[in-house]
């Protein structure tokens, strides 16, 4: 039997990338704690950047499958926990250097689901062919089939993200899981279309401290 340490659990999170940003939850600071029993069961204990966060099922599943791609892994449990609450300080130094330097090219930041409400921007037209349009503010237009449009109609600047998937997964009649990571996407694309905008984020204004700083 393959013998199983922390060390290798921990080298395979390493490729388990935060849903939001190419950062991985081991240098997001996500994990707080791995046991590995005499049997190579693994217990991890982890967290959230915040606890409204939609994707709480779809990441159990991620760490879980990238944990069994250690060889010798028998059974993986995965708890996660709040206390203490996740911080930008719990981030590796390698984590916030990626983090800093997406806030400084522009690239959006993570959102924050406890507060984010998607506000749908642009305009619908109709084309001359009877397709569908979505025309963001500069009038570039973005073909959408109806499923694309009653997400985006959803987004009316009084729902959060968690309550958009819980609608989404209540039409689809697909488990919340199946459904996560598509309404995640889906919101990234408007959002980088500009046919949404979320005005809150999780590190918007976010002062990165000197690591020897007390």
């Amino acid at each position: 039997m393959n013998v199983v340490n922390v060390d290798q659990i921990t080298k395979s999170l390493k490729q388990c990338m935060d849903p939001e940003v190419p950062i991985s939850i081991v240098d997001m600071g996500l994990i707080y704690g791995i046991d590995v029993s005499d049997k190579n069961d693994v217990n991890i204990k982890m967290t959230m950047t915040t606890q409204g966060c939609p994707l709480h099922e779809t990441l159990i599943q991620d760490v879980t499958r990238y944990t069994k791609k250690v060889p010798g892994v028998n059974q993986v449990k995965v708890d996660i926990v709040w206390d203490p609450p996740w911080s930008i300080d719990k981030m590796s130094e390698e984590g916030k250097s990626i983090l800093k330097s997406m806030s400084i090219t522009g690239n959006p930041v993570p959102i924050n689901y406890d507060t984010a409400m998607p506000q749908g921007v642009g305009k619908l037209l109709k084309q001359d062919d009877g397709s569908l349009v979505l025309s963001n503010e500069h009038n570039q237009g973005f073909m959408v089939n109806q499923h694309i449009i009653d997400f985006w109609k959803l987004c009316n600047g009084n729902r959060k993200i968690t309550e958009l998937v819980d609608i989404f997964s209540q039409k689809t009649g697909l488990k919340r899981a199946q459904v996560e990571k598509e309404v995640l996407q889906l919101i990234n694309q408007l959002r980088e279309g500009g046919l949404i905008v979320i005005p809150q984020s999780n590190f918007s204004n976010v002062e990165f401290k000197n690591s020897k700083s007390h």
